[in-house]
C-alpha cells in the first residue's frame, strides 16, 4: 500500500448518509464536497461506504489476549479470572506476548482502529518483561497504529518503596503511563498516592482501574486526587457509580468534570464479569454512563479484554462496543459511535474533529448506509487511512442462493 502526497477519496458518505468526496493531502484532509481529481492524482473508489474518523481503544488488556483456551476461570467473575491467570502472568514468554498482541492490532486495524491504549501487566508475578515486549512491538507497528502503553502494576512485597521503584521501571522499560487497581492492594491509599507521586516526578498519565464492583466506591478519592495533584487521571471501569443514588451521582460526576477526569466504560468484560451472584434482577455492569456525559465528563468505551479468562469473547471491534452501548447503555446509536471514536481518541490526546478541513486523515470508510446500518451490522468491509496513508483493506463476498 503506497503512501500519495495527495488523494480523492470519491463516492463516499458522511455520517448522516449524505454524499460527499475527500481530498487528503499530506496526512489531512483538505477538501470535502463533490470533487474531480486533479491531473495525475491518485483516486480511490469508496463505492457509498460511510466515511468515518477512524476509532480508538483507550483501554485494552494486549498481553492477556487469546489466552481463553489455556486457562479455566472456574468462577466466571473477577476474582476466578485474577486467579486463573496469574500462571501465565508468571510464566509469559516475550515471543508469545508479541504474538498474540500483534494479532489483537492487526484486527483493530482493520477494523479501523489506528491508536490503541494497552494497559500491560506489571509487578510480583512478571515485573516489566511484559511491558518491555509491548515497547519493543510499538516499534514495529509504528506506522499502522500508535500503541500507548500503560502499566498495570500491582503492589509488590515492599510496600510504598518497592511500589515507587515498580513505577519507576516500568516507566524506563517504555510504558508511557502509569495504572494499576490500587483500591484493591492491602494499603489503597498509600498506593494510590505513591501513583500520584511518581505521575506527578515524571509528568504522565494515571489510567486506573476504578471500583470493578458494585459495592465499592474509590471513584470519589481518585477525583480527590486529581484535584489535588493535578495529575491528568483517566478512571476505567466505575461500575460503582450506576447504584449510586442520582443526587450524590451528579454531585460526584460534577466534581470529575471540574477535575478533568475521564471515564471508560468497558461494557463487554463488565457485562461478563459482573452481577453473577444475583440470581434474579441482575445489574448491568456499565458505569453510569448518561449521568456522567451530562454532567460534561468525558466517556469513552473500550474493549478492556479479548478472548482471555476476564472475557471469552471478543473480536477487537470497535462497533461491536458501540452495539453494546446501545443495547446494555442505553445511548443512542450516534453517542454510542462517538463514545468509541473522537471520545476514545480524545482520552488518547488525538485530535478528532473530521470532516473539517485541516483534520487528522485517520479514516474508516465502511460498507454501511448510515451509523445505524454501521452498528446494527458491523461489516468487515472497510478501508483504513492512517495520516492519508492507506493501511488495511478487508473485502467481503456473499453468495445468497436467492
Amino acid at each position: 500500500m503506497n503512501e500519495a502526497a495527495t488523494e480523492l477519496l470519491r463516492g463516499g458518505r458522511r455520517s448522516d448518509g449524505t454524499a460527499a468526496d475527500f481530498r487528503v493531502s499530506d496526512g489531512v484532509v483538505v477538501e470535502v464536497g463533490t470533487l474531480s481529481p486533479r491531473a495525475g492524482e491518485p483516486v480511490t473508489e469508496l463505492d457509498g461506504r460511510l466515511v468515518l474518523p477512524a476509532f480508538a481503544e483507550p483501554h485494552v488488556h494486549l498481553d492477556k489476549a487469546f489466552t481463553a483456551s489455556r486457562v479455566v476461570n472456574a468462577t466466571g467473575n473477577l476474582g476466578g479470572a485474577m486467579a486463573s491467570y496469574a500462571h501465565l502472568a508468571a510464566n509469559g514468554k516475550r515471543g508469545d506476548i508479541q504474538a498474540r498482541a500483534r494479532r489483537a492490532l492487526g484486527l483493530f486495524v482493520a477494523a479501523g482502529v489506528t491508536a490503541v491504549r494497552a494497559q500491560i501487566g506489571a509487578g510480583p508475578l512478571s515485573g516489566v518483561s511484559a511491558i518491555e515486549a509491548l515497547a519493543e512491538l510499538r516499534s514495529s507497528v509504528a506506522d499502522y497504529v500508535d500503541l500507548q502503553i500503560v502499566a498495570h502494576a500491582a503492589v509488590p512485597p515492599g510496600g510504598p518503596a518497592a511500589h515507587r521503584a515498580l513505577l519507576l521501571r516500568a516507566l524506563d522499560a517504555g510504558a508511557d503511563h502509569l495504572g494499576g487497581n490500587p483500591f484493591l492492594e492491602e494499603d489503597p491509599q498509600r498506593a494510590f498516592q505513591t501513583c500520584l507521586q511518581v505521575a506527578t516526578e515524571r509528568g504522565c498519565e494515571l489510567d486506573l482501574h476504578v471500583d470493578e464492583s458494585f459495592d465499592s466506591l474509590t471513584f470519589d478519592q481518585v477525583v480527590a486526587g486529581a484535584h489535588e495533584s493535578g495529575v491528568r487521571i483517566v478512571a476505567a471501569h466505575c461500575v460503582s457509580l450506576s447504584r449510586l443514588p442520582l443526587g450524590q451521582l451528579r454531585e460526584l460526576a460534577a466534581s470529575a468534570a471540574a477535575a478533568g477526569v475521564s471515564v471508560v466504560t468497558l461494557p463487554m468484560t463488565n457485562l461478563f464479569l459482573q452481577g453473577r451472584e444475583q440470581e434474579s434482577a441482575k445489574p448491568r455492569g456499565l458505569t453510569a454512563i448518561s449521568p456522567l456525559r451530562a454532567a460534561g465528563v468525558l466517556v469513552a468505551a473500550g474493549s478492556d479484554n479479548v478472548q482471555d479468562p476476564f472475557n471469552p469473547v471478543g473480536r477487537c471491534d470497535p462497533l461491536e462496543i458501540a452495539s453494546l452501548l446501545v443495547t446494555a447503555g442505553h445511548q443512542t446509536v450516534a453517542d454510542a459511535v462517538t463514545m468509541v471514536g473522537p471520545d476514545a481518541r480524545q482520552v488518547l490526546s488525538h485530535a478528532s474533529d473530521f470532516p473539517a478541513i485541516g483534520s487528522p486523515a485517520d479514516l474508516v470508510a465502511i460498507a454501511a448506509a448510515d451509523l445505524g446500518d454501521a452498528v446494527a451490522g458491523a461489516p468487515a468491509d472497510r478501508l483504513v487511512w492512517r495520516r492519508g496513508r492507506l493501511v488495511a483493506r478487508t473485502s467481503t463476498t456473499a453468495e445468497i442462493p436467492f
